[in-house]
């Protein structure tokens, strides 16, 4: 098998996390500026098998897209230019960042909670698990 890699897109950061070959534990990669993705996914997969990509997908309470879908698309249409053998899916990231915050301000001392790119990386931690339904 091939890990799975999620994608919490931001303007500025993006954050990541992966799942081991056999698909079974969510870890965090890294928090990227979002500039710097693509050659940093294509370093990654250098090194690493990838089957499948994860988008957080974001909606506003009402299920409408929010106004950073239309960069998630032109984010898409970049990662099958790049990666076009990796597949892609979507995963509802309502309510993420702010769960996010929630654990990390319960799981780490005052100084690592101002760490903005931690929240975008557990974030994706919580992308990932959600959708290999491990809630």
């Amino acid at each position: 098998m091939a890990r799975i890699l999620s994608i919490d897109y931001g303007t500025v950061r993006t954050g990541l996390a992966v799942t081991d070959p056999l698909q079974i534990i969510v870890s965090g990669l890294d928090t990227v500026p979002t500039a710097e993705l693509i050659p940093y996914l294509k370093n990654y997969f250098r090194q690493e098998v990838v089957e499948k990509l994860v988008i957080g997908y974001p909606t506003h309470a009402d299920g409408t897209p929010t106004n950073l879908v239309p960069k998630i698309d032109e984010l898409v249409i970049e990662l099958k230019k790049h990666f076009g053998d990796i597949e892609v899916d979507f995963q509802d990231e309502s309510l993420t960042s702010k769960h996010a915050r929630d654990i990390i301000l319960t799981t780490h001392r005052k100084k690592k909670r101002r760490d903005k790119s931690l929240v975008d990386k557990v974030s994706a931690i919580l992308i990932l698990q959600e959708y290999l339904k491990h809630f």
